[in-house]
């Protein structure tokens, strides 16, 4: 009972100070230090995108693994040292695609060209994300600037239950969600960042191998099986997220979901829970609504636990600490 007291401090404090830091940031943070900010960002992931079509899907992920558990101060993006090991390196994020990481390191580097030591990798990939996932169909929504970068990245900082778990009940999702300032219907529209990207069997096949237990349509089980079968020798082997349309972002993924074709654990809890089954139905029927909430969720995350003016630094390059 103490370390969830504890814990739940630790959340409160955190959103207390990212209340007061959001009052620092403004959408026009670069508008005389580095003008051209937008547009080499908009160049960067619009070359990275067509080259890579699943950087949009890799950058959104990455931001979520950034963002959820300390707040967005890009710590995510720090590479491991001799003496420190990384967030990026503990055992959560050994997934992350690396064309996230890859898409914020161009952009950085073309920024430090044209701007030295003006803008921070934090906000590099928070308006990386938002443009990424306009080029795949996704909604346009207002990016505060001002973050500035962790001076500390360890994989010890975070805590055992710092991000979602594919398998976790809806109960501890919403446990995590509310914690941290955010609604379940907020909750579930941020899911609805499965309807690009893929996840890896492993991540599935316990659940894919209780045919009639599990909500899957029987056909779709049968084809995860096979797409599946050989994950133990490769476990790089990985599915769509959305069967329907992977690659746009649209509502089709809380459209499958009450059909059986939802893939995570996580998915189908959304639908047999009566505190977020209603949203779901409301999203699949209502994409304008679905894209309206998911804008409005993804603005409140982007700002939370931020660190502006001398708690945080504009690092030189994202992926090593000043």
């Amino acid at each position: 009972m103490a370390k969830l007291v504890i814990i739940l401090l630790f959340f409160h404090d955190l959103s207390l100070l990212s209340s007061a830091a959001e009052s620092r940031l403004t959408t026009d943070f670069y508008s005389k230090s580095c003008p051209r900010f937008l547009d080499i960002v908009r160049d960067t992931i619009t070359n990275k995108q067509i080259t890579t079509p699943t950087t949009a899907a890799a950058a959104l992920r990455l931001f979520f693994h950034d963002c959820f558990p300390n707040g967005c101060d890009a710590s995510v993006l720090v590479s491991s040292t001799a003496f420190t090991t990384a967030e990026r390196d503990s055992s959560i994020n050994l997934s992350l695609p690396g064309d996230g990481f890859d898409v914020v390191i161009r952009a950085k580097t073309a920024l430090e060209l044209a701007c030295p030591n003006t803008v921070s990798c934090s906000d590099i990939l928070a308006v990386a994300v938002r443009d990424l996932l306009v080029t795949v169909g996704g909604p346009y929504y207002e990016i505060s600037l001002g973050r500035r970068d962790s001076r500390v990245s360890k994989s010890s900082l975070l805590l055992a239950d710092s991000l979602p778990l594919p398998s976790s009940p809806i109960s501890k999702l919403v446990e995590q969600f509310t914690s941290r300032g955010f609604s379940v219907q907020e909750m579930v529209a941020l899911s609805g960042a499965h309807t690009i990207g893929f996840s890896h069997c492993k991540e599935l096949t316990n659940r894919v191998a209780r045919v009639n237990d599990t909500g899957y349509n029987p056909r779709f089980a049968d084809a995860l099986r096979k797409a599946c079968s050989n994950y133990r020798n490769d476990p790089t082997i990985s599915v769509f997220n959305d069967v329907m349309t992977p690659n746009k972002f649209d509502n089709m993924y809380f459209q499958n979901i009450p059909k059986g074709l939802g893939l995570l654990e996580s998915d189908h809890g959304l639908y047999s829970d009566p505190r977020t089954r209603p949203f779901v139905d409301l999203y699949a029927r209502d994409q304008a609504r679905f894209f309206k909430d998911f804008a409005g969720a993804m603005q409140k995350l982007s700002v939370y636990g931020v660190l502006t003016g001398r708690r945080g630094e504009i690092r030189r390059r994202c992926d090593a600490i000043n």
